[in-house]
């Protein structure tokens, strides 16, 4: 039985493991991030702001509790105003409390989120970004560039794994039982590597990317990317990682 990397934080691993039990992988958990509120921020008034961004379920998660919990009225005004998430799982998170989204690109990122809003939509108008502490920097450039004005909240922040857990992995790809490394964020796939302290890997051990980005990300700091699915999502990460080790020795 071949067994794959997860290295997505602990309570969003559950689901990615159970799609890869379903193709008869097994799976070992190491949580290249793990995430955390941050304090101190409060809910702004939504109704100042034409549109909103989520670029991920932990942004999703974390303002929506706090929204929840200090500003319950707010929930009426964020559903009245333009949503915009990037990926199917972050839009369906959002549905659940009854805020729509704009239609979410194919390719789940932010910078193809951003291709798709027509400059005047920005123009002149207010956004707000829920973001965490490792985010990237498009979302804000495309807004600045094209006239808007952007209010950024850090909800969440990524804390990287501990020594003891890395020597575990480095132990287990030393030994060869993995399989499959699999990343789902420029930020798990960086700090994988700056955890165990090398990009080198044995030949046979195939790397995912969950999407153009993660996988711009490994090749970066020169690491090969033998998966990326067609639609960058987890059901289609478990399938096409299930696919390339069935043909894989």
């Amino acid at each position: 039985m071949k067994s794959v990397l997860v290295t997505r934080p602990k309570h969003q691993a559950e689901t990615f493991v159970r799609e890869l039990e379903q193709y008869g992988l097994t799976s070992f958990v190491f949580p290249t991030i793990e995430i955390r509120p941050v304090p101190g921020w409060k809910v702004p008034d939504l109704s100042s702001f034409s549109g909103a961004f989520f670029t991920s379920p932990n942004s999703v998660r974390f303002f929506m509790e706090r929204l929840l919990e200090e500003a319950p009225e707010e929930l009426d005004k964020l559903r009245g105003i333009r949503v915009r998430a990037v990926g199917k799982t972050t839009a369906g998170d959002l549905a659940r409390y009854g805020i729509a989204t704009e239609p979410v690109p194919k390719i789940a990122d932010a910078v193809s989120l951003m291709a798709e809003i027509e400059p005047e939509v920005i123009s002149g108008n207010a956004f707000l970004f829920l973001r965490g502490s490792l985010s990237l920097g498009t979302i804000p450039e495309v807004i600045s560039r094209r006239g808007g004005i952007l209010t950024e909240i850090t909800v969440y922040e990524n804390v990287k794994p501990s020594a003891a857990d890395a020597e575990i992995v480095r132990q287990l790809i030393r030994e060869g039982k993995l399989d499959c490394l699999s990343f789902t964020s420029p930020s798990t796939a960086e700090n994988f590597f700056e955890a165990v302290g090398t990009t080198e890997l044995p030949e046979r051990l195939l790397t995912a990317a969950i999407g153009t980005t993660t996988a711009a990300a490994l090749q970066k700091i020169g690491v090969r990317v033998d998966i990326v699915p067609e639609y960058f999502d987890g059901p289609s990460f478990a399938k096409a990682i299930a696919e390339a080790l069935q043909s894989h020795p």
